[in-house]
Parts: structure tokens; sequence; C-alpha cells
């Protein structure tokens, strides 16, 4: 539901389309819709949104936001990730709350994932 002033979608870049949109279906059952060769969106994710066509990415050595995943089975969800083609950059570390690594996509956008468990 959309709520007023409250965070409602995000957008990547994604080099390649293709690879990122496999990536997040093989790895997290996400479904897009594509909007033309250069646009696709997910829905039903937590939040809304979408990748575009750009030789950019998104992580946080360049000063781009996190979002983070949560998971109830983080060693099944980093196995699942790396199943799917994507790349460990930070192995699983504690933090307060919790453990999380943090990840990379086909197209290089940062993510990471948490558990409390």
């Amino acid at each position: 539901m959309n709520q007023h002033q409250k965070l409602n979608y995000v957008e990547f870049p994604a080099r390649d389309l293709l690879s990122t949109k496999s990536f997040f279906t093989q790895a997290f059952g996400w479904n897009f819709t594509d909007y033309g060769p250069d646009y696709t969106a997910f829905s039903d994710e937590g939040l809304d949104g979408g990748f575009f066509r750009s030789e950019q990415h998104s992580t946080t050595d360049s000063g781009s936001a996190l979002l983070v995943f949560y998971s109830e089975h983080l060693e099944q969800t980093e196995t699942n990730i790396r199943q799917s083609g994507g790349e460990i950059i930070k192995p699983i570390f504690p933090f307060p709350g919790g453990r999380r690594f943090h990840f990379t996509e086909p197209s290089g956008n940062e993510f990471a994932v948490w558990s409390d468990k």
C-alpha cells in the first residue's frame, strides 16, 4: 500500500539486465515485468523497484546506500547467492544485533543480508 511520504520504490543501475534478472529470480525467487529493453521492475519484495540499463553500479565504496535483506537461514542464503552467480565481497561477520554478509549481483550492485539467528 502506498503511504504518504514513506519510501515506496528504489531503482538500481544494471550493466546486464538479463543476468541481473536471472540472479534475483534464482537466488530470491523474484518476478520481473519488463518495460522495454532498458528497464525491468520487481514488486512485492519488501520494497518495489527496478533496474535500468547503465554502465554504473551501486556500492558502498562509492557512497551508495546499502539495501539489506533479512534471512532466517543466513548460510543457506549465502549458498543460494553463490550458486546464482553472486559474489560474496564481505564474508559473514558479527555486528550488534546479529550477523551479516555483503554481496554483489552480476551487474556489480552491492547488497547485504543479515540475520538475528
